[in-house]
Parts: structure tokens; C-alpha cells; sequence
């Protein structure tokens, strides 16, 4: 099955800026498909997480993290709904951040950031190498969104469900299934 690459802090303030859609065309001969989202791509041609990383990496101006998954675990998420009986009220932004490796750190969930008063950042639960979970926006998100990768002692990087979903219907659409 195809492979979901995901690259980490691209186009964000203004720094480390390129065009998704150059670097899917860069990509083509891989079957690549930009998903839209600042640097989201599916892979469709067969290969390893490593050699994907390689291709991207040797593409990007400039260094960045690349997360690599299967597609195949994007498929099973969507199809295991984790917002099933979560209410989402205005305002709140489902997510799911998605690790570069195994976990170093596992810190048992759910949990609230902050502790105590109203959340901002709630984590749900966490599947393998996705953290699932829903934020309020507010400019301290990102704060917290960037610390989870010392409470789980990885990189990670984020993505709206949104965006999940999409993933998921790329892969669907893959004429090589």
C-alpha cells in the first residue's frame, strides 16, 4: 500500500516556505499526491519508509523532519473513528499528531493542557504512532502542540482531522489498489 509523508514546521510564520504542489510535481515518478495541507504528500509507488525520506529530503530546499506511515494505518484510523462520542463544539479542532517513531515516553491518557481551569489541548488517546486529540484555538495551542514531543520523548507533527480524512480518500482513489 501507499505511504504518507509528513513533513514537519513547512510554511509556518513565514519560514521555510515552499510550494506543496512543486514538490509533488519533483515527486511524480513516485506516483506522489499533494493532499493540500502544508506538506502532505501520499506516496503510491512501493517502497520503504527509508527510501521515501531519501526522495523528499533530497527535494526540500532545506532540512526539515519528515514523518513517514503507512497508508494502510491512516486507513485503519479513519475506519476506527476516535471521535466517536466526542461532542466538538465551535471553535474546537480535532487532530492528530502523528510520531516520527515508536514512543520513547508513555504517558498514560487522557489529559488536559492546562491541568487545571479551562482546557486548551486535550489528548485523548494514542493509537501506535498517532496522539489523538482536540484543541481549543488560541495562540498558546501551538506552545503546547510543540511540547508533546518531549512528553512522548519523539518528534511529532500535526494535522487537522480534516486533513486525516483527506489522506484517506487519496488513498482510496489509488488506481494501484
Amino acid at each position: 500500500m501507499a505511504l504518507v509523508v509528513f513533513l514537519r514546521g513547512i510554511n509556518v510564520g513565514g519560514h521555510r516556505t515552499f510550494r506543496p504542489t512543486k514538490l509533488a510535481e519533483a515527486l511524480k515518478h513516485l506516483g506522489a499526491v499533494n493532499i493540500g495541507a502544508a506538506g502532505t504528500l501520499v506516496i503510491r509507488q512501493p517502497m520503504t519508509q527509508a527510501r521515501a525520506r531519501d526522495e523528499v529530503a533530497r527535494i526540500l530546499p532545506f532540512v526539515a523532519t519528515i514523518v513517514v506511515c503507512q497508508g494502510r494505518d491512516i486507513a485503519g484510523l479513519i475506519s476506527q473513528d476516535p471521535f466517536a462520542g466526542q461532542t466538538v463544539r465551535g471553535g474546537v479542532v480535532r487532530f492528530v499528531s502523528v510520531l516520527a517513531q515508536r514512543p520513547r515516553l508513555t504517558p498514560s491518557t487522557p489529559m488536559r493542557f492546562p491541568s487545571s481551569g479551562p482546557w486548551l489541548v486535550k489528548i485523548l488517546t494514542r493509537r501506535g504512532r498517532f496522539v489523538i486529540g482536540m484543541y481549543r484555538r488560541h495562540m498558546k495551542v501551538i506552545g503546547i502542540l510543540g511540547a508533546l514531543d518531549r512528553l512522548y520523548g519523539v518528534a511529532m507533527t500535526t494535522r487537522n482531522w480534516n486533513t486525516i480524512a483527506a489522506i484517506a480518500r487519496a488513498l482510496r482513489d489509488d488506481p494501484s489498489d
